[in-house]
């Protein structure tokens, strides 16, 4: 007992040791708990600052009030472009939907509201299937907002005669409706009439309706803006982008890892004695670890097409430069950590809260969209962020080159801090 005590006391010593080790051991289920808890916790909220756009082609006073609720609603940023221009800004994932209004809705949606057999008039929501999530948000306020705008209309003075005529024409000529509710609906009238007779105030008019249970006055028609119109939304090009770049990442660990145990075994002092430079010896490690992360997101990628439907619907160039850029970002982050870590147990340890918190913050666990707003702003300046809306959009998003110009870019400037800490820090000795 006392040897096998003695030998475990070691282990546990030289562990304790370590202190850079140990910290990375405490520090890393900490911040994974208080990240998911942040985004996660807590009671439930309303979102806040949901971008959408909204395209009014009725402008009547039903859609006018429609869109200024929506524009006082602090859960959205609301954009008001045209409606070519508005389905791309959702196809780039710069809104999370855009809605349509048809013309002649003003006048087809309170007639709708007392038949429930009408034809409704629908409203077109353009939204990104990537984030179904927000398209319930979208759908339940924009339901809201437009109860409010058609019943102000509705019973308002100036539409209430001609309104509550045609209505009783068509609840008295309808065959969708039994006696009772008839009478009910014919009785309503009279006391609509009654009450706009005697110039009530139009909330007493609406709050009289809301009791009624009238029928919603219109359907909404959910359209996936993805790369083509007779293309579905392939949830395996998002997950193969945020999975890919995990384990890629996963890899520029094991690159960091080995240039220390390479350290470690005086490979490095064998190579340094020919003529060749610091800067030299790292960079073919870099070329070396570029060439081998593509060669792996290349296999990802291409089980992805073969065996899950995944299709590079976009610039095929730009999606072999975002994986380029991406893998020399891998090569440059490996020895980065190398350099920071200084030895293989504190690095590999360094290594694994780095890359979880990359791809965390990047959307590869968590949509983004769902992240609090100041946090979204935040992982623009993480580069596993840019190389996952880079893959999106070369793949299911169907965009062009152009939208691969700055994850690209970002990601190659990230690629060229790195080296130069890595080179400037690195130390030779252990």
């Amino acid at each position: 007992m006392k040897p096998l005590l003695a030998l475990a006391r070691v282990d546990i010593v030289m562990y304790l040791s370590n202190r850079r080790a140990l910290l990375v051991s405490l520090v890393a289920p900490i911040l994974i708990a208080a990240f998911f808890g942040s985004i996660l916790g807590g009671p439930p909220t309303k979102p806040r600052r949901v971008p959408i756009a909204v395209v009014d082609l009725d402008s009547s006073p039903v859609s006018k009030g429609i869109v200024s609720g929506m524009k006082g609603d602090a859960t959205f940023e609301l954009q008001e472009p045209a409606e070519p221009e508005a389905i791309n800004l959702v196809r780039t994932g710069k809104v999370r939907a855009a809605i349509v209004i048809p013309r002649g809705f003003g006048e087809a949606a309170p007639r709708a509201m007392f038949r429930p057999d009408a034809e409704k008039p629908e409203i077109a929501v353009h939204y990104d299937p990537s984030q179904g999530i927000a398209l319930s948000l979208v759908k339940g306020l924009l339901a809201e907002h437009v109860m409010k705008a058609v019943s102000s209309t509705a019973f308002s003075p100036r539409a209430w005669l001609p309104l509550i005529a045609s209505a009783r024409e068509d609840v008295q000529k309808s065959g969708m409706i039994d006696e009772v509710q008839r009478r009910n609906f014919l009785g309503l009238f009279d006391s609509i009439e009654r009450v706009q007779a005697g110039r009530a105030s139009v909330e007493g008019a609406q709050s009289e309706v809301a009791q009624q249970g009238l029928s919603m006055p219109f359907a909404t028609r959910e359209i996936e803006v993805t790369s083509g119109a007779d293309r579905k939304y392939n949830s395996f090009a998002h997950a193969f982008a945020g999975m890919g770049v995990q384990f890629v990442l996963f890899l520029g660990i094991e690159l960091g890892v080995g240039v220390l145990l390479m350290r470690r075994q005086g490979i490095w002092k064998r190579l340094r004695a020919a003529p060749v430079s610091r800067g030299l010896l790292l960079g073919s490690r870099i070329v070396s670890g570029t060439a081998i992360a593509a060669i792996l997101f290349g296999g990802i990628y291409a089980a992805a097409i073969a065996f899950f439907g995944v299709r590079i619907e976009g610039s095929i160039v730009g999606f072999v430069g975002v994986v380029i850029a991406f893998a020399l970002l891998t090569a440059t982050f490996g020895l980065l950590i190398a350099a920071v870590g200084r030895t293989p147990e504190a690095t590999r340890g360094i290594a694994i809260v780095a890359t979880l918190l990359l791809v965390m913050l990047g959307g590869a666990w968590v949509p983004t969209f769902i992240f609090p707003e100041w946090l979204q702003a935040a992982t623009l300046i993480v580069p596993t962020r840019w190389a996952i809306d880079g893959l999106d959009a070369m793949t299911w998003r169907g965009l062009g080159f152009e939208a691969a110009w700055a994850p690209i870019g970002v990601m190659l400037a990230f690629s060229a801090a790195f080296a130069w800490i890595a080179v400037k820090r690195f130390n030779w000795e252990e």
